[in-house]
């Protein structure tokens, strides 16, 4: 795919839609860090490879240029869909991650791209990186304690 896709361009190519009040002829931004879309985070994989390991028999799949929906938002809503040329990305869903927050590892040689109805889309520069649920921390407080308890964002 071009490296400098406007958000009509990507929604045609790949033939997903988003919401009108997204404005399709901003150009999509190309990352090579960490970025999130909604319940979602992409992190460089050199980031994190402590605590995320591949399976010794992974297996990667190849993203198709129609994309691969990594994950629907809650209660069966709208899908986060990865997009590249047929060829050049890998999906590896095969993974042991300390946190147990990962989707996957995606080794793309092109730009790839995050689509989703809501957020729009966001550009992933070639590399390697691992893609996880986000979580939020939400302090309790009772009888003079305090804890920290962790939730999966939804959106």
């Amino acid at each position: 795919m071009n490296s400098t896709l406007t958000l009509a361009d990507l929604t045609a190519r790949s033939g997903l839609d988003v919401l009108d009040h997204l404005d399709k002829e901003v150009t999509i931004p190309i990352i090579d860090g960490m970025q999130a879309q909604g319940d979602l985070i992409v992190i460089p994989r050199a980031l994190v490879a402590d605590s995320v390991q591949t399976y010794p028999a992974q297996w990667q799949q190849k993203i198709p240029t129609a994309g691969l929906e990594l994950l629907r938002s809650a209660a069966g809503g709208n899908p986060h869909v990865l997009v590249a040329d047929e060829g050049n990305c890998e999906w590896c869903p095969w993974v042991r991650d300390a946190e147990g927050l990962a989707l996957g590892i995606l080794d793309t040689e092109v730009t790839a791209y995050l689509i989703h109805p809501e957020h729009g889309g966001t550009g992933i520069a070639p590399g390697r990186y691992v893609i996880r649920r986000q979580r939020e921390n939400s302090r309790r407080t009772g009888f003079g304690a305090r804890r920290s308890e962790f939730y999966l964002v939804a959106d």
